[in-house]
């Protein structure tokens, strides 16, 4: 895995200072630390691409996160922003293999310009302890805290046939949760339930 440097006249020429410094990304000289993997095997002129739409924002994105291996910083750092805890307004850095189960996910489903409606994507330790207490929601343990787990839908597309897809991608959890309509998708070990 490589660690990607980003220098900070880069950033401030891009004007993230501000959004890239809550996202937790690597600054040369500053004290904010986030590596950045690459992918191994990828051609140099594949664009990987993801949308979303948050459910509870309503704030959208579409956005090329990946050049073949090379993982786009200002990118990762609009992902995070939108992904972020709905409740706490708190950014964190998004797991970029998580991004890659999606992409892959969207592919398998033939929905690569579909966005994912996100119900939870990183959830801080707060609003995680608040929904294990109310419904016993958000385990103790949750990924969604280390910005290694969604929770998405596709609109138009049947769940089911959603987790088939994760199942088959044996990339890490999957819950189904039918009931409340989404699918939860982690870079935790292989695994899967009902909820």
């Amino acid at each position: 895995m490589i660690d990607r440097v980003v220098s900070r006249r880069h950033l401030l020429r891009a004007g993230l200072r501000g959004a890239v410094a809550g996202a937790g990304i690597v600054m040369a000289g500053g004290a904010i630390a986030r590596p950045i993997p690459t992918v191994a095997g990828s051609t140099a002129d594949e664009l990987a691409r993801l949308a979303f739409v948050n459910t509870h924002t309503s704030e959208s994105l579409r956005v090329v996160y990946r050049e073949g291996p090379r993982y786009l910083t200002d990118a990762l750092a609009r992902i995070d922003h939108v992904l972020r805890d709905h409740r706490t307004d708190e950014v964190h850095p998004i797991d970029p293999a998580l991004l890659d189960q999606l992409d892959r996910l969207a592919a398998m489903l033939g929905v690569g310009k579909d966005p994912y409606h996100v119900i939870s994507g990183y959830r801080s330790p707060r609003s995680n302890a608040m929904l294990a207490s109310r419904s016993g929601g958000g385990g103790k343990k949750s990924l969604h805290m280390e910005g290694r787990a969604i929770d998405i839908r596709i609109p138009g597309v049947p769940l089911a046939r959603v987790r088939e897809a994760a199942l088959d991608m044996k990339a890490g959890g999957v819950g189904y949760y039918p009931g409340s309509d989404f699918v939860h998708l982690d870079t935790g070990r292989v695994r899967n339930w009902r909820g």
